[in-house]
């Protein structure tokens, strides 16, 4: 695979590291693919930190990296929501992260449903009902339905929590309306970014990761070679995506190379 490929898409959560503890030897997996002169990438549909906290992150973990080389789906979303909504007026399911870096952008934050003109739903570990009904009044009254990713559930050391797919579904029963848009893996807006900052031909790419429906589905739906990660959410019981390769984890990339 090493020799295969000239650009690595990673997943960071579950591929690269889980909680805070890196999978074993992913530092000499990046080692040697920068060695060899590979082109990387790391892409997160988590939004409960900054890329600047990530980059620190995996800094600390002797992965030598820029900031440029992390895009997570809170990077995409602002992209697009500047671009095409400046200004606008939004409430987020999501964390006080989440929301300061929206409101840095120029966005303008609101809890009268009747204002509201975009709700976006990401992962939120402070959701409670009072959220939930603000943002489903607002859906009502009208608002745009965006969502920074559309995880089912988020990997922590231990087990998983609840994420942004099943905040999605509660308000959809709610409110009869569907998500319009979302922007993490494995939309093409997520995959437009990682392209542009590439400058490869996807086809000479390989994703790696742990989630059949986001890192496995993004390879199959833009005709991407993928492998998947037994080290973070992986559910083998799904047949709808299918990777091109199934590794125990990275370190496989270049055991015996």
């Amino acid at each position: 695979m090493i020799k295969k490929y000239k650009g690595y898409i990673f997943d960071l959560d579950g591929t690269i590291y889980r909680s805070d503890k890196l999978i074993p030897n992913a530092d000499k997996v990046i080692e040697k693919l920068k060695s060899l002169g590979k082109k990387i990438i790391f892409i997160s549909n988590k939004t409960t930190g900054s890329v600047q906290e990530y980059y620190e992150f995996l800094r600390s973990k002797n992965i030598d990296i820029n900031e440029n080389d992390i895009i997570t789906s809170t990077t995409v979303i602002i992209k697009y929501l500047t671009g095409n909504h400046p200004g606008a007026l939004f409430y987020a399911i999501g964390e006080e992260l989440f929301v300061k870096e929206l409101t840095n952008s120029g966005l303008v934050f609101s809890t009268d449903p009747k204002k509201i003109q975009i709700v976006i739903v990401t992962l939120d570990r402070t959701l409670n009902y009072n959220k939930l009904e603000i943002a489903a009044k607002a859906l009502e009254n009208g608002a745009r339905f965006y969502a920074a990713n559309i995880d089912d559930t988020c990997p922590v050391e231990g087990g998983e929590i609840t994420d942004a797919g099943s905040i999605i579904t509660a308000l959809e029963k709610r409110t009869h309306k569907k998500l319009e848009k979302h922007f993490g893996k494995p939309s093409k807006y997520m995959i437009d970014e990682i392209r542009k900052r590439l400058n490869l031909d996807l086809g000479e790419c390989l994703i790696v990761g742990d989630r059949l429906e986001t890192d496995i589905a993004m390879g199959n739906k833009f005709n991407i070679d993928s492998a998947l990660v037994s080290t973070g959410v992986t559910n083998y019981l799904n047949g709808k995506f299918k990777p091109t390769y199934r590794i125990n984890s990275v370190y496989d990339l270049i055991e015996g190379n």
